[in-house]
């Protein structure tokens, strides 16, 4: 992968990070109505004697608005003396270097089990070693996790991500919509975890301009995205039962961060700010021992129809 079209410009990613982060929590509390997010500056010191991350960030948490029963959108900007083992696996030439890691996570977790849940995930690595070329990269995506869904709204969630990916080649979608489809997915359950969206990682090729350009592009489509699917299904009524299954389900949600997730993985590997990483834990869950819905029920309708993956542009 080439790497020498353009150099490295760490603090126009950073601000734009920080930049997204405003507008992402900006929007989503307008569009709640009654919560704002509350935010945790956070620093961690440098400590040669107990090598480990260093650095900071800004924890923004919504808790138990009208629309959003939690919802947390991160920024950090981390640094390490040494790779995590999750950053190494698929590069090892990189282990022993030193990082720094950029990026705004989010996670969206609504009351009304008619509203998905969505996450997203921009960030921006960079490994150093004395004597050679630094080796950066940037990663990230974002997808939809329904309880009831509607095929409306998935087919505008993937609209809008293949209008996000357009101008950078015509099979930048299907590649990452694909990436995406196989990355949520629950091997131990044999499921998908939502109805995917697009996921990247390690890319370079392009030279830093076209890759940051990518970025950006993929980070601003997020909320044309999701804020529709909100306001179209946030007043829409439910019931006991509809709100148990979508607990039941957020224990999907859980499984999934806890054994798959390359970000938990890596933040807790590292060392990284436990609450912080963590804040994308659903406020409520529940499991059920061998549980399975009614078939032909809405609930049966969710494992038989969204979550196979599926081309649902055209559907």
């Amino acid at each position: 992968m080439s790497q020498t079209m353009s150099k490295p410009d760490t603090q126009a990613v950073k601000q734009y990070l920080l930049d997204l982060q405003d507008t992402i929590c900006q929007q989503l509390s307008a569009e709640d109505g009654s919560g704002s997010f509350e935010e945790d500056s956070w620093t961690r010191e440098q400590n040669p004697e107990k090598p480990g991350m260093y650095g900071g960030g800004r924890t923004r948490l919504l808790v138990d608005g009208d629309i959003i029963e939690q919802g947390g959108v991160n920024f950090s900007d981390v640094s390490g003396d040494k790779m995590p083992g999750s950053a190494t696996a698929n590069r090892p030439e990189l282990a022993g270097r030193s990082f720094k890691a950029m990026g705004v996570s989010l996670v969206i977790h609504p009351k009304n089990p008619m509203i998905p849940t969505s996450h997203a995930n921009v960030r921006f690595f960079i490994a150093e070693k004395e004597g050679e070329e630094p080796v950066w990269w940037f990663g990230g995506g974002y997808d939809l996790t329904p309880y009831y869904g509607f095929d409306e709204d998935c087919t505008h969630w993937h609209q809008t991500a293949n209008k996000a990916c357009e101008e950078f080649g015509d099979d930048t979608y299907d590649k990452y919509k694909t990436w995406c489809d196989d990355y949520f997915y629950l091997k131990h359950r044999d499921e998908q975890r939502g109805i995917g969206g697009l996921f990247f990682d390690d890319l370079n090729e392009w030279g830093f301009d076209k890759c940051f350009e990518f970025l950006k592009s993929v980070g601003n489509s997020f909320i044309e995205a999701y804020q529709p699917i909100i306001s179209k299904r946030k007043n829409l009524p439910y019931n006991k039962e509809q709100r148990d299954f979508q607990l039941y389900r957020r224990g999907r949600y859980v499984e999934y961060n806890l054994v798959y997730d390359r970000g938990t993985l890596f933040g807790l590997q590292s060392g990284g700010r436990t609450e912080s990483i963590l804040m994308s834990m659903p406020p409520l869950v529940k499991w059920k021992y061998n549980w399975s819905p009614e078939p032909n029920s809405a609930e049966a309708l969710l494992y038989d129809h969204f979550l196979k993956p599926k081309d649902w542009i055209n559907i």
